[in-house]
């Protein structure tokens, strides 16, 4: 079962424009309650290894926990909701400090 924070592999397809695209991981942020209700679809933050110091990204550094094999920027402007068939193997997990940053720019970008 997924759950917040968690990295997965995720497949996005071709990009459009200045869209995250193609296989990457990404971090799952949809709410635990609505995780366990077992979704058709999920919401997620891909994750790039360019990092660009943008108020709309979070970098997370790679470690054993998360299963990243480089420093990644978590692209918060590119959230999605994302059928749970396009996620593949489950990386890791990013962590409570990490998850809360994430979340704390997404609330920037709803204006929540």
């Amino acid at each position: 079962m997924l759950k917040p924070g968690d990295v997965v592999e995720l497949d996005l397809g071709a990009p459009s424009g200045s869209e995250a695209g193609m296989i990457r991981p990404a971090v799952v942020v949809t709410a635990g309650r609505i995780l366990r209700g077992g979704p058709n679809v999920v919401q997620v933050v891909p994750l790039t290894r360019t990092i660009r110091n943008s108020s709309a990204e979070v970098v997370i550094e790679a470690d054993e926990d998360n299963g990243l094999r480089a420093p990644s920027a978590a692209q918060c402007q590119h959230v999605r909701s994302v059928a749970v068939g396009r996620i593949g193997l489950h990386i890791g997990h990013v962590g409570p400090v990490a998850l809360q940053q994430i979340r704390s720019v997404l609330a920037v970008i709803f204006d929540l």
